[in-house]
């Protein structure tokens, strides 16, 4: 069978002729510009065959390149072989990122395509203006990916049910006060929000539109003085759920009305959006004489600081986790010892069952990355039936997982150990350990940001002259995306907005080293950040340990841990005995006191 991306380029290549354009950008986006799609706007991976999360394809008449970052290497390496698209290696030194390349190809009259539905606001602008310094123009009419693409998925129709309120904590007429507050103070009569998540919380909805990812697709505009619209297919709710939000104060549009709304705003209105969270083919759409108000949206910063409710809920989610963790794991090692056979796919399943079996479970969080030996050594490496490695009495298995429960969101990465290591596989984990630990104990003052701490983490890897090329931690949402701003722990950027840390959020702590074709590894929690103390300094902030599951100490070097990072370790070891074992009984209660027994 022959290669079927190389037609699917040619076919773009054709319509850009038709219409004139000189290049075409196809960003991995949707008209909320979510990090994971529906399958009707997965053009990026339609064209290109890459099916990594994060990638951006521009071709013109005589090239194509997809632009991915090191998490994706690899993968991208292998999947676009054969396709006729060059891998273009994003953040790395001496390489043009996107726009710099197309601004480089571009001339006087040429054209450049990208629909206007998949690119934001932010983004749109800065495109016209790098592509206006050479005399060429944007054109967001125009969605040629979608003009070729024969049998494009249907939008997904799941239906939207409550979040209930013993577990939402807040009511959303609570919510929905609060954030009015907020809008007046900034003389906004209007905001509009397009972010799923944010809408998620907002409401108290949830929905399965989104693989992993428990949302709905919708918009949703907020009168400050009066009613909320929501737009959405009105099929995915009921009749009771549309009578308890107009209850609310909330109304129901079609999902493709949201234009003609807007496009009613005047003189007296003044519209808050986020320029960074609404494309530019709904801003279009504003009334002309409506006044505009650019910034954040004020939902986004309220759900990142988790209430005590559903820190209290969390908490007992990662307590179910961990048993399921526990479980699978045990079980797994009993099978390599009675001689099984087991593969990568093996892990995933050995999770889903014993996650499935646990209260209140609703999905995973994320595909599971099981990664042996040379596979843990790539990022968001996922194992499918055609590639995959059978599992060794030997080496390390690097395990990144996580699940959604009615009560919270979790995300754990474990290497295990599955026999004999080398010296260097021991020491490269502890190092990676070392980091870990010095994150999670750090003491910050209030207003400190993630990329003021990142260096923590890196600092025993510096040290031995090693990096790793993500961030050390991201949010994570409750009962909601796996990845969620405002906050992060990454090296700083130049010009990126420094967001405090506050009481309340939930950061990965994930540093992490991989030695490609050789073995990968990370070690990962959440934490929540907590007051500390309070001195002549100031206010001070730590992290509190969230996940509870014991890390596999056979795959370290104890003697290159200090004192300090040896009692963190053995400390956390006696919380997560102390959580999981009421919970656990016989040989999973024995495989837990060995793996938590002190250094």
């Amino acid at each position: 069978m022959s290669h079927p991306i190389p037609a699917r380029v040619a076919a773009l290549r054709e319509a850009m002729v038709k219409h004139g354009v000189a290049a075409c950008l196809v960003p991995t986006a949707d008209p909320h510009l979510s990090e994971y799609l529906p399958a009707h706007w997965q053009a990026r991976e339609w064209l290109s065959g890459f099916t990594g999360s994060a990638g951006i394809l521009l071709v013109t008449a005589t090239d194509a390149g997809l632009w991915t970052d090191s998490r994706y290497f690899s993968q991208a390496e292998q999947q676009l072989a054969g396709s006729g698209i060059a891998l273009m290696k994003q953040r790395v030194a001496h390489a043009p990122e996107h726009l710099t390349w197309l601004q480089q190809h571009m001339h006087q009259g040429d054209v450049v395509a990208v629909a206007g539905d998949s690119v934001s606001v932010a983004t749109q602008r800065q495109i016209e203006r790098l592509l206006d310094a050479v005399g060429a123009k944007l054109r967001v009419d125009l969605d040629l990916p979608g003009i070729i693409w024969p049998e494009r998925p249907a939008l997904p129709k799941a239906p939207v049910v409550e979040h209930p309120l013993a577990y939402a904590g807040t009511p959303r007429a609570e919510k929905f006060n609060k954030l009015r507050s907020a809008l007046r103070k900034q003389h906004a009569t209007h905001h509009l929000v397009s972010s799923l998540d944010d809408i998620a919380w907002l409401t108290n909805l949830r929905g399965s539109d989104v693989e992993c990812n428990p949302v709905f697709l919708a918009h949703l505009l907020i009168e400050t003085a009066g009613h909320a619209t929501l737009f959405v297919d009105r099929a995915k709710l009921s009749d009771t759920l549309v009578a308890a939000l107009a209850g609310d104060g909330i109304r129901i549009a079609n999902y493709a009305t949201l234009g003609t709304v807007l496009g009613e705003l005047g003189a007296n209105d003044t519209l808050l959006f986020d320029p960074g969270r609404v494309v530019g083919s709904v801003l279009e759409t504003v009334g002309a004489s409506a006044k505009r108000i650019e910034g954040a949206n004020p939902s986004t910063a309220f759900k990142a600081c988790k209430s005590t409710t559903e820190l209290s809920h969390i908490r007992e989610v990662m307590r179910r986790d961990g048993v399921a963790l526990v479980r699978a794991f045990r079980r797994l090692e009993e099978r390599l010892a009675a001689g099984m056979t087991q593969t990568e796919l093996d892990v995933d399943t050995l999770l889903r069952e014993e996650r499935s079996a646990q209260p209140n479970f609703v999905g995973e969080s994320f595909s599971t990355i099981a990664g042996y030996m040379e596979n843990g050594a790539l990022p968001h490496y996922r194992a499918t039936q055609e590639s995959h490695n059978t599992l060794q009495r030997h080496g390390l298995l690097l395990v990144d997982s996580g699940g959604q429960y009615l009560g919270g969101t979790t995300d754990i990465t474990r290497v295990l150990a599955l026999g004999p290591t080398t010296a260097e596989q021991r020491r490269d984990a502890t190092l990676v350990m070392k980091g870990m630990i010095a994150l999670s104990r750090a003491r910050f003052p209030k207003g400190a940001s993630g990329p003021q701490l990142d260096a923590l983490a890196r600092a025993p890897l510096w040290a031995s002259g090693m990096d790793y090329g993500h961030g050390t931690g991201h949010g994570v949402g409750y009962f909601l995306n796996v990845h969620e701003g405002p906050h992060g722990i990454r090296p700083p950027i130049s010009g990126g907005a420094l967001v405090a840390l506050e009481p309340g959020m939930i950061s990965s702590i994930e540093p992490g080293l991989y030695k490609p074709a050789r073995h990968g590894i990370r070690h990962e929690n959440l934490a929540v950040v907590v007051e500390a103390e309070q001195s002549e300094f100031g206010e001070f902030y730590a992290f509190e340990t969230l996940t509870l599951c014991p890390f596999d100490r056979r795959a370290l070097e104890p003697g290159l841990l200090n004192p300090e990072e040896r009692a963190w370790l053995d400390d956390y070891h006696a919380s997560v005995r102390a959580a999981l074992a009421p919970l656990l009984e016989d040989a999973d209660l024995a495989w837990l006191e060995k793996h938590c027994a002190p250094l």
